[in-house]
């Protein structure tokens, strides 16, 4: 009877893994789809490291994926519009959830800060404020535009959105020489578990992004999960330096801890006073009473006198641009009569500046240079 018992059991598994072994396609018939925008060819789904990865992972990631969503719910939507605003998929906010958990203050143990795990040097290189008062790796559009201009970089050196994610990992270093020793740059080559190409975190960091992509995208088109989730979206608003939060939230009349948990890059929930203009993410539902009550302190509404012209490039955006030239977004809008925050390549932007920064940059293109 043991020995029976036994034989079923070994039966069964070898049932389940018979099934399993040709289940995944068709458990997320939207692999195709996420394949496609992430430019890995779909004959991937049989690859045997990535089938092994699935039916390790799977419970674990669907879990993972369950929590991230309940930590992001209400930023996801806004993320995924700046990415395709700017070109990306919106796929790639799998990306930042398993590098944060879409939280967006999370340290790792390698000091890396936000929704996008973005390193101090990383964070200088791609002008993000970080000091003892206010971190903008925290500011989830300030590092999402960061992260933009940095995925786009990638792509423009490796040629295709996975080898981008690779590289964001591992560092572009690392690739071109994964790629040089392997002779190729497919992804079943790279992430081989015999080779080993890359390194054992990378090879399993694709692989996670897929699978949180291929789970999350089939979650999305379940109408019966979908109609189940909470609609309410975050909106930016510009708020004066020095604000108290907690006082804020008690006009907004939401609980304080809410308010400062959607902006933790600033810090002990005080804006500093550093700059006459920050930005905050409220709720759309708050938005009207935040315009009824919240005034701008009135030396804050006063254009810059001087103007420059500032030609739009590839990965510019509003924010981008006020802080090269230490204007604001409402002054750049105002001076050139934008409705939203979209950009057109290769347009001519007025820049309202202070008479200091238009005669610096007087000095500066005289001097053959370029801000």
């Amino acid at each position: 009877m043991h020995k029976a018992c036994k034989n079923i059991i070994f039966l069964l598994l070898l049932v389940q893994t018979a099934l399993f072994s040709d289940s995944v396609a068709e458990k997320y018939p939207v692999y195709s789809y996420v394949f496609s925008e992430f430019d890995v060819d779909e004959s991937y789904i049989d690859n045997e490291d990535f089938e092994k990865f699935v039916q390790k992972n799977e419970k674990k990631i669907i879990h993972f994926y369950e929590r991230s969503m309940q930590r992001g719910e209400m930023l996801s939507p806004l993320i995924k519009g700046y990415l395709m605003d700017q070109g990306l998929s919106d796929l790639f906010i799998y990306l930042s959830m398993v590098e944060s958990g879409l939280s967006t203050d999370i340290v790792s143990s390698k000091k890396a800060v936000g929704l996008w795990q973005f390193m101090p040097a990383t964070a200088q290189h791609y002008k993000l404020e970080v000091c003892n008062s206010f971190d903008e790796r925290c500011d989830p559009i300030s590092a999402t535009n960061a992260a933009i201009a940095y995925l786009n970089k990638l792509h423009a050196e490796f040629g295709r959105w996975y080898l981008a994610a690779i590289a964001y990992n591992c560092g572009e270093g690392r690739l071109h020489r994964a790629i040089r020793e392997a002779g190729s740059d497919a992804l079943d080559i790279l992430t081989d578990e015999r080779d080993r190409y890359l390194p054992k975190e990378t090879r399993n960091y694709i692989r996670k992004i897929l699978l949180t992509a291929m789970i999350g995208e089939g979650k999305f088109i379940d109408y019966s999960v979908r109609s189940e989730e909470n609609n309410e979206k975050l909106v930016r608003v510009e708020i004066s330096g020095g604000t108290d939060l907690e006082k804020l939230a008690k006009t907004l009349k939401m609980k304080p801890i809410a308010l400062i948990s959607m902006n933790k890059q600033f810090k002990r929930g005080i804006v500093p006073d550093d700059k006459s203009l920050y930005t905050l993410m409220i709720p759309e539902a708050k938005m009207i009473r935040f315009y009824l009550k919240y005034e701008l302190k009135e030396t804050q509404r006063q254009f810059k006198p001087n103007l420059i012209s500032h030609i739009v490039q590839m990965g510019d955006t509003l924010e981008s641009i006020a802080k090269t030239y230490h204007s604001s977004v409402e002054e750049i809008k105002a001076a050139n009569n934008l409705e939203d925050d979209f950009l057109e390549l290769g347009a001519i932007l007025l820049v309202p500046v202070s008479r200091k920064t238009f005669e610096a940059t007087l000095r500066t293109l005289q001097e053959g240079k370029r801000i």
